[in-house]
């Protein structure tokens, strides 16, 4: 992501060189907070293997998935995700990564919405929207509305940020990409719960 809201303190930006320079990168660390996106899947990978290898405490920071609704179609995947979308004017809410598996569908069209602009190859039939939230309610259904959306494509990322276009998705269909597994990782829903549990492990 271009331009991305920083938290205060130190921060490192660019990638570490895989296992090796994370591992290396881990000395001295006491304990790794994964704390990424719940669909970055490679560098949580990289950070599982790196605290293995070098014996540093890992623990899963990860906000909670959005709640069910009733209705909702759950999918394992983008490709599972596009089969849906044929016939529909679908809107595409499932970050610019991963949009070549809609791209094979001819029959459809699609309001594509990314922050960043995304790479080829996209769908035959679609209009892009590159756009950062939060967004509320009113201007998601309105948004909707004026493009005869019939169909919402999310991915379960969770958070507040993104709630609006759920509630403003009335009555259409909605399709909801899991999120990847994460096997053996130790995971919290909140920073006070990683505090708590950090501290606990080093004995404060």
């Amino acid at each position: 992501m271009s331009n991305p809201r920083l938290p205060v303190g130190e921060v490192r930006i660019g990638g570490f060189g895989g296992v090796e320079g994370l591992a290396e990168y881990l000395s001295g660390v006491d304990a790794v907070v994964d704390a990424t996106h719940p669909f970055a899947q490679q560098i949580s990978a990289n950070a599982a293997a790196a605290c293995e290898r070098t014996g540093t405490p890992l623990l899963r920071l990860e906000r909670p998935g959005f709640t069910p609704r009733p209705g909702w179609i759950w999918v394992d995947d983008l490709s599972a995700a596009a089969a849906h979308t044929h016939g529909q004017r679908a809107f595409l809410t499932t970050g610019r990564q991963g949009l070549e598996a809609f791209a094979p569908i001819h029959d459809a069209w699609f309001l594509i919405r990314c922050v960043d602009p995304p790479g080829d190859p996209l769908p035959r039939h679609h209009e892009l929207i590159l756009d950062r939230g939060p967004y509320s309610v009113e201007s998601e259904r309105a948004l909707m509305e004026r493009h005869n959306i019939t169909m919402l494509v999310t991915k379960d990322s969770g958070g507040a940020m993104t709630q609006a276009k759920l509630d403003a998705a009335g009555e259409r269909t909605v399709v909801v990409v899991r999120r990847p597994p994460r096997p053996g990782v130790e995971t919290v829903t909140s920073v006070e719960a990683a505090v708590h549990r950090l501290g606990y492990r080093r004995g404060v």
